[in-house]
Parts: structure tokens; C-alpha cells; sequence
């Protein structure tokens, strides 16, 4: 194994240890703004997404740069479409705004 992969791959594990211990340890209270934050963080996954669609590297590497913007595209915009969808349910019914 090269050192690039398992490098690649302690990061990967780390991230995933990580957030799940971040995301086990929030009130149901936080879950609407953590939401919002983590389409935030999606959003970051769509550049890395776009510069590996768009960065030359291969044919094969285009290709699942490309698959990867559409997913990474799905997410965002899913995530902020259901946070604004929660957000509405809090809003007072009438004339407060």
C-alpha cells in the first residue's frame, strides 16, 4: 500500500469517528441548525467534487468527478429545501413574521 492511501484512509476513518461522536452527542433541540451547518459542509463536498471533475486527472477520474457533483448537487440542495421546510413549522401562523 502506498503512503498517499493510508494517509487518505486515517483521515477517513478519523472524519467518520468524529462526526459520528459530534452528531450522537447533540440535544433534539440542535438537530434543525446542525442540519444546516452540515449542508454547509456539503456544500464544501461540491468544490472538491468539481475540482476533481474538472481537474484532468483521467477519463475514469472525469467521470466520478462528475457522478460526484450530481450527488454532492442532490444533497445540498435536498438538505436545504427539508431545512427550510423545518424551519417553516416553526413560524407563527398569521401576521408575525
Amino acid at each position: 500500500m502506498s503512503l498517499t492511501l493510508i494517509f487518505g484512509l486515517y483521515v477517513f476513518f478519523l472524519a467518520a469517528f468524529t462526526g459520528y461522536q459530534v452528531i450522537s452527542k447533540v440535544p433534539h433541540l440542535l438537530h434543525t441548525p446542525l442540519m444546516a451547518f452540515t449542508n454547509a459542509i456539503s456544500g464544501i463536498s461540491l468544490v472538491g467534487s468539481l475540482l476533481a471533475a474538472g481537474g484532468h486527472f483521467g477519463t475514469l477520474s472525469t467521470a466520478l468527478g462528475a457522478v460526484a457533483v450530481l450527488a454532492a448537487s442532490i444533497n445540498v440542495i435536498g438538505g436545504f429545501l427539508i431545512t427550510d421546510r423545518m424551519l417553516r413549522m416553526f413560524k407563527k401562523k398569521g401576521g408575525a413574521r
